[in-house]
Formats: structure tokens, sequence, C-alpha cells
């Protein structure tokens, strides 16, 4: 019983400190947001101020960074996503014994540094003329982000019961009504996550987005640079918001889904 209990609390003690390492560099930078030190800290607490929203209101370059970051992370899942959907439907057709390398020879942009990917797309592209910026970004950023789409579109078809898709062939559906009806509806979960990963993986790169950036800027290599030159608190004010917009989004989906369960209760 005492084993039990010691194993209890060592359980507890584990999640109490692993949240505490979590979440305390993101109270910390909130709190540095109101801090009237010119420098991103909470120490010394030079007084409480709102000026540094105003200061990031006013920051023209950072606005143009993050929207580049949109454009491409936007670029990113309307290439990436279709990419990845595919691949893992190709995977899941093969049975012979190619398919172990095909499949670590579409995994291995992950295991490539981000500095060559970023090095690599530059040149090849630019022997047809093509220079760095948002569309070249777009290109490098979805050769790696593409195989995370696959990994989760893969692993949910696997669950996939094949039987349903011959049932419906055999009934006299086409290929496309078959993928549209019965394929598509079961892959949904996993495209709304890789979706939301693949939009995540673009937003933060920032070793492959530097060499193929060109002169555009996106909000990691912009805030980089700032590192170099004087980091203010408006980065701060920057992550306050983004963190509490995707807190937003968070509540929302959990209430939608909450909502959907209980009518799907109701109605049984």
């Amino acid at each position: 019983m005492s084993s039990q209990r010691f194993l209890a609390f060592g359980l507890r003690f584990y999640v109490v400190i692993f949240f505490i390492y979590l979440f305390l560099p993101l109270i910390i930078m909130a709190a540095a947001t109101f801090n009237d030190s010119r420098f991103p800290t909470v120490t010394p607490w030079d007084g409480t101020t709102l000026r540094w929203f105003g200061e990031l209101a006013a920051d023209r370059g950072m606005w143009q960074a993050l929207r580049n970051s949109l454009i491409v992370a936007a670029g990113v899942l309307v290439v990436a996503v279709p990419i990845g959907i595919a691949t893992a439907l190709f995977l899941n057709t093969v049975t012979s014994r190619a398919k172990p390398f095909l499949y670590a020879l579409i995994l291995s942009p992950l295991l490539t540094p981000g500095v060559i990917i970023g090095i690599s797309t530059l040149i090849f592209w630019r022997q047809f003329g093509v220079s760095g910026g948002i569309f070249l970004t777009v290109l490098g950023q979805a050769t790696f982000i593409a195989a995370y789409v696959m990994l989760m579109v893969t692993a949910r078809l696997q669950r996939f019961d094949r039987t349903m898709e011959r049932a419906a062939l055999d009934l006299g559906a086409s290929q496309w009504q078959m993928f549209r009806r019965i394929l598509l509806p079961y892959l949904k979960p996993a495209l709304y996550s890789a979706a939301v990963i693949a939009f995540l993986q673009s937003f933060e790169n920032y070793n492959t987005t530097l060499f193929v950036v060109g002169y555009d800027t996106t909000l990691t290599v912009y805030i980089a640079s700032k590192v170099r030159t004087g980091l203010t608190p408006a980065v701060n004010a920057l992550g306050l918001i983004l963190i509490l917009v995707t807190i937003l989004f968070a509540a929302i989906y959990e209430l939608k889904r909450r909502r959907e369960a209980a009518r799907a209760v109701q109605g049984v």
C-alpha cells in the first residue's frame, strides 16, 4: 500500500513539475509585457505599463513579417496537405518489399537539417531563375512538412476498414465517389490535425526559412534580427496576443466538440 502511495505521489509530483516547466516561461514572458523596462525581463520591475502594446502597434516591420508568416503558412497548407494525403494513400496501396524503402525515403526530409533543406532548395531553384522569396519559402517548408501530414494520415488509414471501400466499388461507385463519400469523411479528424500541425510547423520555422526567404521577412526571421539589434518587450506583447488567440480558438473548438457530443447522445 505504501509503495502505491509513493508511486501516486511521485506521479503527481512529476506532473506538477512538468506543467511548471511548460508554463512558467510563458507566464514570465507575459509578465514582462507589462514591465516598464526596455528589456524583456521581469527583474528588476521598473513599473507597470501598457506602452509596449503601443510600440507593437507602431512596429510596421513586425506586422509585415507576421503577414508574410501567415501567407507562407497558408501556402504550405495548400501544397503540403494534398501531397501528404496522396503519399499516404499511395503507401497504403503498396504491398511489395519496396514499401519500407519508400517509407524511409519519404520521411528522409524530416531527418535532414533545415539548413541543408534551405540551401539546397535555394541552389536548385536558382538554376531556373527563381530567387528567394515567399514562393520559395513555401516550397522549401513543404518539402518536409508534407511528411508530417503523411504520417498522420497514414496512422488514420491503418484503422480504416477496407471492406467498406470494396463494398462501395462493388455497388457501382467510382473511385472518386468512394473517396469523397467514404474515405474523406473518415480521414477528416486526421486532416484537421495535420493541417494545424502543418500550419504551426510553418509559422515557427526558422532554419529553412532563413535561406530561402530572400528580401521578404517572416516573423521568426524578424525576431531573430531584432535579437541582434535590440529586443524590446513589444515582442512579448505579440507573444501574449498569440497565446490569447490560441486559447480562444481552443476554447471555441472544445465547446463545439462538447455540443456535438451532447447532440449525438441525445440523438441516440
